[in-house]
């Protein structure tokens, strides 16, 4: 394994009090987040409602846009511009709509209503004629097969999908989505005069085009956010007894802590940048609970190796020894996936953008937990079982000391130790 330091001798559990100070400002800061902003914000997939993708020409005045789902009755609207690195000013934005009642009708509702405000807000397209903007490659074929502007006699239904295809490639790319001028689709191969005379004729063109729409009942909203809880209650628990059979359950208490700290520590977070609960982000978490408990397994697993060849060494200096070993790998692997993540963030686009979020706020805190938060724990506890061990002990002085500060490492190693 490639060492990055050689021999570091670093006094870890002398510094656990400023491990616990940062992890209680963190802590403070983020949960004094959520509780002013009267919880953790959830995304459609738990609140329950309905999303509305929306592409304008331009990028719109979100600002504008607000006041008019506001006139329009919807005050409660979200809105949330798709924006990235790489299009910083981007035209296209969600407005989620929350929905009270059940059923595929309340969604479709939801939806009607937020094309009725935009209607009003930017201007309705010629009622008489279907949208191009919304059009899709089998109602765009349609079209020009029925008024045949190419007057081909054969394969006719061949060559105007093709041609349909091309159309709606270019509206969707070169024009963000929403095409604004007719005579821009000149530059599409194969679309001469007479095909965009027909255009013009058989479509208009509206100031934005709706994409997809996401509906979700409140009802199933709900169950998903028990069930995401019930998940991750269930890997934390299921680690813990596992760490209370491999090493011993002082061990598994505390990495539990550990991860649970991580994951508090990270919702703190999304609270304070103002991101939104989904299902991906849950999936993140789940993995940081994996990862960070992997971390603590090695830290744990090379104390009690260390505990078997240096029984006489204070237990501290056994877990500084132990980090110290492990320090290299820990700042490799753990600065490698922090990169990559790193790049998912800032490259991944809107989609990913919570989930990748996570999983780097995630990755620091985890890291420096296992031996910031998991092994002074661990090191707190075989002091106070010391210090008991010189309260109830019998006998000279010395040896109840003995018996307290020495013998407890023995009595927390794991089966087959001493």
């Amino acid at each position: 394994m490639i060492e990055l330091f050689k021999e570091p001798n670093i006094d870890w559990m002398g510094k656990a009090k400023y491990f616990y100070a940062l992890s209680g400002i963190l802590l403070l800061a983020g949960w004094t987040s959520v509780f002013l902003h009267g919880g953790l914000r959830y995304s459609i997939d738990f609140k329950g409602g309905t999303n509305v993708d929306v592409r304008f020409a331009q990028p719109p005045n979100i600002d504008k846009l607000r006041a008019g789902l506001t006139a329009q009755g919807l005050s409660n609207a979200e809105i949330q511009s798709v924006s990235d690195i790489a299009s910083p000013h981007s035209n296209e934005v969600l407005i989620f709509v929350e929905q009270k009642n059940q059923g595929d009708e309340a969604g479709d509702a939801s939806k009607v209503q937020v094309i009725d405000a935009l209607n009003k807000i930017y201007g309705a397209a010629d009622s008489s004629k279907p949208d191009l903007n919304a059009a899709t490659p089998a109602t765009l074929t349609a079209t020009l097969t029925k008024n045949d502007p190419l007057l081909l006699s054969t394969n006719a239904g061949d060559r105007y999908q093709q041609l349909a295809r091309k159309i709606l490639a270019y509206r969707d790319t070169a024009s963000q989505g929403v095409l604004t001028n007719f005579d821009d689709l000149s530059r599409v191969d194969g679309v001469t005069p007479a095909v965009l005379s027909s255009l013009k004729n058989n479509y208009a063109l509206g100031a934005f085009a709706m994409g997809g729409a996401e509906v979700v009942g409140p009802k199933v909203g709900g169950e998903l956010r028990r069930q995401a809880i019930v998940v991750t209650l269930y890997a934390l628990g299921g680690m813990l007894l596992y760490i209370a059979f491999r090493f011993e359950w002082v061990y598994g208490a505390a990495a539990v802590l550990a991860v649970f700290h991580d994951v508090l520590i990270t919702l703190g977070f999304f609270s304070l940048l103002h991101f939104e609960i989904s299902l991906t982000v849950i999936a993140a978490l789940l993995t940081l609970v994996g990862y960070s408990m992997n971390d603590t397994i090695v830290i744990f697993d090379r104390i009690r190796e260390n505990n078997r060849l240096l029984r006489r060494e204070p237990f501290p200096d056994v877990v500084n020894k132990s980090i110290n070993q492990t320090l290299s790998r820990t700042i490799l692997t753990s600065g490698l996936t922090f990169l990559t993540v790193l790049v998912l963030f800032l490259m991944g686009g809107q989609v990913l953008r919570a989930f990748s979020f996570a999983l780097v706020v995630g990755i620091v805190v985890g890291t420096y937990s296992s031996f910031g938060i998991a092994a002074p724990l661990v090191v707190a506890w075989n002091r106070w079982r010391g210090q008991r061990g010189v309260a109830v002990g019998t006998g000279p002085a010395a040896g109840n000391k003995t018996r307290g500060s020495e013998g407890v490492a023995g009595r927390l190693a794991p089966s087959g130790r001493r």
